[in-house]
């Protein structure tokens, strides 16, 4: 079962000066760190309630790149909840009917834990993340 919502996280240009104006309002702001697996540098900024990750691309053939071609202004790129066993949450959105991106297997995220993406078209158009809790 899907549980709590993680992060929401935002594709830009520059991450950093993304989550500047969050430093600015009190908010606690990462510091930028390259995900190399991920092609991309993550900026995160924790609220009370959940986080924003602010992704920029990291190398030319980041899959942000592309996002952003299409949105040179930037925009939501996905949310991410939280599960309790990504393999069987992987297998209970695959049996009805929800494609997971890659080949099925969890990579080790941003936050150091197991996580998969699954297809926008199986979600109303936006690109779902799951992190094992």
């Amino acid at each position: 079962m899907l549980g709590r919502l993680n992060h929401v996280a935002i594709a830009v240009r520059d991450a950093k000066a993304a989550a500047a104006v969050y430093s600015a309002a009190g908010a606690e702001v990462s510091v930028p760190t390259a995900q190399p697996e991920h092609g991309v540098t993550t900026v995160f900024v924790a609220l009370p309630n959940t986080k924003l990750e602010f992704i920029e691309p990291l190398g030319e053939a980041s899959p942000i790149s592309k996002f952003l071609e299409h949105h040179p202004d930037g925009g939501i790129h996905h949310i991410c909840f939280e599960v309790d066993d990504i393999i069987a949450e992987r297998d209970r959105l695959i049996a009805d009917g929800r494609r997971v991106l890659g080949d099925g297997t969890p990579r080790i995220g941003a936050h150091g834990k197991p996580v998969l993406f699954f297809h926008p078209k199986d979600f109303s158009g936006t690109l779902i993340e799951i992190e094992e809790a």
